[in-house]
């Protein structure tokens, strides 16, 4: 079982920027394909961004596509979230996901149902 620290959430101003951090430790995630949701306040939790173990292939919700970035770093067995151009809208609790030794050949998955382990939530708040 991997255990997922995230970290990097804060306060920020409406068009700053964030960089999540998700640090796994346990066992690699070298072969997992890693994802962040976030879930804000009196909402459904939400795919936001998804890499497989390659990092060749990555997938982006529509609201966060052009802004948000998702990178892993297997030889630190981390992943990363890159948020730009911050949104009101962008504030909730943000979750980094691990689905264990997922096949390339099944894509990404974007179900909260298809993910193995979590870590516990770093919070952001945008401000307007």
């Amino acid at each position: 079982q991997v255990q997922l620290v995230e970290s990097g959430g804060g306060l920020v101003q409406a068009g700053g920027s964030l960089r999540l951090t998700c640090a796994a430790s346990g066992r690699t995630i070298s072969r997992d394909c890693m994802g962040w949701f976030r879930q804000a306040p009196g909402k459904e939790r939400e795919f936001v961004a998804a890499i497989m173990w390659s990092g060749g292939s990555t997938y982006v919700e529509d609201p966060v596509k052009g802004r948000f970035t998702i990178s892993r770093d297997n030889a630190k067995n981390t992943v990363s979230l890159q948020m730009n151009s911050l949104k009101p809208e962008d504030t909730a609790v943000y979750y980094c996901a691990a689905d264990y030794n997922r096949p390339l050949g099944l894509g990404i998955p974007t179900e909260a149902y298809e993910y193995d382990a979590w870590g516990q939530g770093t919070p952001v708040t945008v401000s307007s």
